[in-house]
């Protein structure tokens, strides 16, 4: 109820420019960043510990990356399955990009989503009542998931 109750932070039309700008990974949900990206959780997400890899320049598409963007990127999308393996055990995972919006894409700038999957974890809920039900808040996720990330940074 806190997630659901809690007051929304005004529209940003460059977030994901902005969020990290802001000084505050906890209240920008900013678990790891890289030189040349960060991972943060959804705030609307698909499933406990949904994250987005993000590069830190904006761009629209993969191949406005530099070579040094692109393995970046792929280091820290990485990263983020290999921490959400060790934090929340899930299953399996869908990785991908929305590239556009008639694929999906509803923010410009390039980013990619780590979804952890369990077995049954689609119920009826989002089917029929067109909601989806988080058993962890969001903050709680952030706090696991940033402590882990620090862990993991320090013995890389």
């Amino acid at each position: 109820m806190e997630y659901i109750e809690a007051p929304r932070p005004p529209a940003s039309p460059r977030p994901f420019t902005d969020l990290p700008a802001s000084g505050d990974d906890r209240a920008a949900l900013i678990v790891h960043r890289t030189p040349l990206s960060y991972l943060m959780l959804n705030r609307f997400p698909y499933n406990p510990g949904h994250l987005l890899v993000i590069p830190f320049r904006e761009v629209s598409d993969l191949t406005d990356l530099t070579a040094a963007e692109q393995a970046d990127l792929m280091g820290a999308l990485v990263f983020g399955q290999r921490l959400l393996r060790q934090v929340l055990r899930p299953d399996a995972f869908n990785i991908g990009f929305n590239l556009g919006r008639p694929a999906g894409g509803s923010i410009e700038h390039l980013h990619g989503h780590i979804v952890p999957r369990w077995t049954g974890d689609n119920n009826f809920m989002p089917v029929l009542g067109q909601t989806r039900i988080l058993p962890q808040a969001l903050a709680e996720t952030w706090e696991k998931l940033s402590a882990e990330a620090a862990r993991l940074s320090a013995s890389a």
